[in-house]
């Protein structure tokens, strides 16, 4: 089902062509000129943590297993946007995506997709070592493993599951499983973890990972998030320089990264690449105006933004019987419809009703 042509929301779409099935294909494009080429897909809002920063320590009450994709779906929107719709990296994300007992299946199939997308997991760690072969077997690039702490006291304070060493063991098996390079996510907490930034660095270095810090975002279920105790991307760096030489990369080479990326001079990975390490001020930074990704919840809907309060419903339409090229209309409308910023400073901002575990990241 498509919107009328005179429809405002409706914006020029540019098209690219698909030598290996010789169609044309409709690029995903919004109306600020941004676009998405790099799908985060959600495969479910189940997690083994609760971290105090997603969610209560009960938990949440999951969605119904009829509400979620199947496999198949799944593997149909991925063949659509990435056949159809110009998508060239395909995330990986939950809640926790090693839950999902299907996963190495739906990276097979995303794999042998031509033109095939880069492939890649944002995971907690938490089973990686008994699987990381079989993902990287089945075509998974590389992994993203969260980890916010050196200390399984702490950790189990900010995760409350004392599950510190699967962790490690998981960012370990990865890399040997050639799931690199490996990236390592983690987010300091004020009072808590936020004297671990120069230790964290160190870490990741002599093991070869490529860390990421991220500023904490309102994305809790408690809606508990306050910016005044959010550890800046300023703070993050000003912690990092009391041990470390830090020279901005070239800015030129960021594109459309979340990351800020800086050298960190003096220093090498075992492999002897320059260290770096990155930093994510989703909230002080914002990276809005390069941003080219779109979101498939684990239920099938669209979002254009981690803070977006509007989803688009592909999940009915695919169930209903609609085709590929009706499906992928309504996905290209939802993606014209992209809002320039998520409005966090904005004095009318409210959290999305949806928690980040049952978002993706």
């Amino acid at each position: 089902m498509g919107i009328p042509s005179d429809d405002p929301r409706v914006v020029p779409v540019a098209f690219c062509s698909t030598t290996s099935t010789e169609r044309v294909t409709p690029v995903l494009a919004d109306s600020y000129g941004r676009v998405a080429t790099d799908l985060r897909v959600s495969l479910t809002d189940r997690c083994n943590l609760r971290c105090t920063y997603c969610m209560p320590p009960e938990g949440l009450e999951w969605l119904p297993k009829p509400e979620l994709l199947t496999d198949d779906e799944l593997l149909r929107l991925i063949d659509i946007g990435v056949t159809r719709l110009g998508i060239t990296e395909v995330r990986f994300t939950g809640g926790e995506p090693l839950l999902r007992r299907g996963l190495p299946a739906i990276v097979a199939g995303t794999a042998a997709l031509r033109p095939r997308p880069h492939t890649a997991l944002t995971t907690n760690g938490i089973g990686l070592a008994r699987m990381a072969p079989a993902l990287a077997e089945a075509g998974l690039d590389r992994v993203n493993v969260s980890l916010d702490t050196l200390r399984p006291d702490v950790f189990e304070t900010l995760a409350r599951r004392r599950r510190f060493d699967d962790v490690v063991e998981g960012m370990a098996a990865a890399a040997e499983a050639g799931l690199t390079p490996v990236k390592v996510n983690a987010v300091l907490m004020r009072g808590v973890n936020d004297g671990e930034a120069a230790d964290l660095l160190r870490y990741c270095i002599e093991h070869g990972y490529e860390l990421r810090f991220i500023e904490q975002m309102p994305l809790d279920a408690q809606h508990g998030w306050r910016r005044d105790d959010m550890v800046t991307a300023d703070e993050i760096l000003a912690r990092l320089e009391t041990a470390f030489d830090l020279a901005e990369a070239d800015p030129g080479t960021r594109g459309s990264a979340p990351a800020e990326l800086f050298r960190v001079l003096g220093h090498t990975f075992p492999d002897g690449r320059e260290a770096t390490v990155g930093v994510i001020g989703s909230v002080t930074r914002p990276f809005c105006g390069t941003c080219d990704r779109v979101r498939l919840t684990a239920d099938g809907q669209i979002r254009n933004c981690l803070f977006a309060r509007e989803e688009s419903d592909l999940r009915t339409p695919l169930r209903e019987g609609a085709t590929d090229a009706e499906i992928a209309e309504r996905w290209t409308a939802a993606v014209a419809r992209k809002f320039p910023g998520h409005g966090i400073d904005d004095p009318g901002f409210l959290q999305p009703a949806r928690p980040m575990s049952a978002i993706g990241g």
